[in-house]
């Protein structure tokens, strides 16, 4: 994948919207099973992490007019997968999820630095790469200048956008008098970062908090969407620049803790889902 899903903003870690719930629940328990899932069984399960009903088919139908979503009926009911877009952004949520350290320990030093410009009338086409460069751990770092630790696959930023031509990006090292750490500070609002992190393992280290979902598996998938929020935008900034304090391993350690603990009831609640194979719906 080389892009957040297109409408992506910034939530408040301990508040999702109904698509960040959905999106991870297509993620964690249809990717790779290759089935649609009835909207009743969704509007179930995101029921019992506090979608409304209403808020549930809202966005599935938003979600299958933007052709994020396949839809078909089978008799009364209809049923939804994830179409080749979206499987291409659950794929990447789940390499941030599963397979990306949340600090850069093998950081060689090298940058990536990027500017673009684009007509004023190109208002979709801005806000769809900037979202793009934030979720590629790009952050500006001034006049237009954007900059991301290591190496990034630049030509995915721009594709599909008609950006040939407007973007400009080099491989780069900081050399004297570059102070990294306050080069790191300006191209990153570190507090915050800081803060999502903070905000994670405050709500899931509260037992009281854990209790209240009502079984495993609406926990783990509030889990994996509020661990899912904090790091979509950390850009895994290599470990020497960030303050010794810095909250992201104890939260990723805790996130695995709490995911290991609710697996066995969580993929024993995902088995009674009402599924059809991707053929069956394929057929239309």
């Amino acid at each position: 994948m080389s892009e957040a899903p297109d409408d992506a903003v910034e939530e408040p870690v301990d508040a999702p919207r109904p698509q960040a719930i959905l999106l991870t629940f297509l993620g964690g328990y249809l990717l790779g099973r290759g089935v649609h899932v009835a909207t009743s069984s969704l509007v179930d399960v995101l029921g019992r992490a506090g979608v409304s009903e209403h808020a549930t088919r809202s966005t599935v139908s938003r979600m299958a007019r933007r052709e994020q979503l396949h839809r078909v009926r089978r008799g009364r009911q209809v049923y939804v997968g994830p179409t080749p877009s979206t499987r291409e952004v659950l794929r990447d949520g789940d390499t941030r999820i599963w397979r990306t350290d949340v600090v850069n320990t093998r950081w060689d030093g090298t940058w990536t630095l990027l500017s673009f410009s684009l007509p004023d009338a190109w208002q979709r086409e801005r806000h769809l790469l900037r979202a793009r460069l934030v979720w590629a751990g790009f952050g500006p770092l001034q006049g237009g200048l954007w900059i991301a630790p290591g190496e990034v696959d630049v030509p995915a930023l721009g594709e599909g956008l008609g950006l040939e031509g407007r973007l400009r990006a080099f491989d780069a090292r900081a050399v004297a008098p570059t102070d990294v750490d306050t080069l790191v500070r300006d191209a990153w609002d570190l507090p915050a970062l800081a803060g999502r992190y903070a905000a994670f393992h405050a709500r899931w280290g509260d037992p009281a908090a854990r209790q209240s979902a009502p079984d495993a598996l609406t926990a783990q998938l509030l889990l994996q969407t509020d661990w899912l929020q904090a790091v979509r935008r950390d850009p895994r900034l290599p470990r020497r620049h960030l303050p010794p304090d810095w909250p992201a391993e104890p939260a990723h350690a805790l996130f695995r803790e709490l995911y290991a603990a609710y697996e066995p009831g969580a993929r024993a609640g995902a088995a009674d889902l009402d599924v059809i194979p991707d053929e069956d719906a394929a057929r239309g």
